[in-house]
């Protein structure tokens, strides 16, 4: 066989679809392998670039590619579209896969070790059991609204409400049955996810980068974990105001003949990390509009920006600040606080 200089290789379930080219770019490998043969085919093939879309079970072939000597190079998705030329398909999959890598200014995923994706399946689970629990409290709510029972706003108040229709001799005998079912499928939730949060804090604090990310306000120990999970490889990102480009913090930009023209922020990246970030920048606004003291900068930004415009603004100093610490090692130096926001409900 001639020498192959890349292969672009398209992975699904059962089939992979190859496609290499060698060092004049012209094709010599177009081949479809099962799942079983695969790893059979690499192990023998000399060493080569080979490019995966970054998806579902990459990281893993990734690692196993690279334990036979191979150069392994993940590419997001949306990077490799533009290169399938038509009809899309496995064969044009790797193709544009082959093509796409071999792009001087193309932006690659850090392949994950297998722990690093054991940390990221922690905040996984915790996710989707905060989700849950959300979900089944609405439940519980909406049930017991159509009986006439309501209460207040907040998590703490469920369990009264279960206390009550469970106990409440009007409601039919089912209701109640029923209602004490969602009451010990919402105490396993929660018996859960305090022990997932318990494995997460632990982590946090066996970790020293996630450690200093805690100190920057707005950033708690949940954030500055998952910062760190979901960024193994920060200096791969040549400015903060990459980072938080990645995590969708920055304006579209449409811009066009001279004339700049800037929309709401992108919301690419991670939706998750980008939401703790903002909902952590929301509660230190809600302290600063209460207490009336805060940064300089922050003080100023409140005079001029609705709140919701202001807590985007503090996530993507957040982000920056992050990106920062992440390469540098260095710690958090706060802002001297000043005294000047006059909130509106002291007013």
């Amino acid at each position: 066989m001639e020498q192959i200089s890349r292969i672009g290789m398209d992975t699904s379930k059962h089939i992979f679809q190859l496609h290499g080219v060698n060092a004049a770019e012209e094709p010599v490998l177009r081949k479809k392998l099962r799942r079983k043969e695969m790893a059979k085919y690499f192990e023998e093939l000399p060493p080569t670039r080979v490019g995966i879309e970054a998806c579902a079970s990459s990281h893993h072939w990734a690692r196993l590619l690279q334990s036979f000597g191979h150069e392994v190079k993940l590419i997001p998705p949306q990077f490799v579209k533009p290169y399938v030329k038509r009809n899309k398909n496995d064969a044009a999959d790797a193709e544009a896969l082959c093509e796409a890598m071999s792009r001087p200014t193309m932006r690659f995923v850090p392949v994950k070790t297998a722990e690093q994706q054991a940390a990221l399946m922690l905040v996984g689970v915790r996710e989707r059991l905060v989700r849950n629990r959300t979900q089944l409290s609405n439940t519980i709510r909406g049930y017991a609204a159509e009986f006439g029972i309501t209460a207040s706003k907040g998590l703490i108040r469920i369990e009264q409400l279960l206390e009550c229709v469970v106990t409440d001799e009007a409601l039919p005998a089912l209701a109640r049955e029923l209602f004490a079912l969602h009451g010990k499928e919402y105490e396993q939730l929660d018996a859960q996810l305090e022990k997932i949060e318990a494995r997460l804090m632990a982590w946090h604090r066996a970790d020293a980068c996630s450690q200093r990310l805690a100190q920057i306000p707005g950033i708690g120990p949940i954030g500055a974990s998952m910062l760190v999970m979901k960024t193994p490889a920060p200096e791969t990102f040549r400015s903060a105001r990459h980072f938080a480009a990645w995590l969708g913090l920055t304006p579209k930009d449409h811009s066009t003949a001279g004339k700049s023209k800037l929309g709401g922020i992108t919301r690419a990246g991670d939706e998750a990390l980008r939401s703790v970030l903002v909902v952590g920048s929301t509660s230190v606004l809600r302290r600063v509009r209460q207490r009336g003291t805060g940064s300089p900068w922050l003080i100023n930004l409140l005079k001029h920006k609705p709140p919701k415009v202001a807590a985007v603004a503090l996530a993507n100093k957040n982000a920056r600040i992050a990106w920062k610490l992440m390469v540098s090692g260095e710690h958090y130096r706060p802002a001297k606080p000043i005294t000047g926001f006059n909130s509106p409900r002291a007013a």
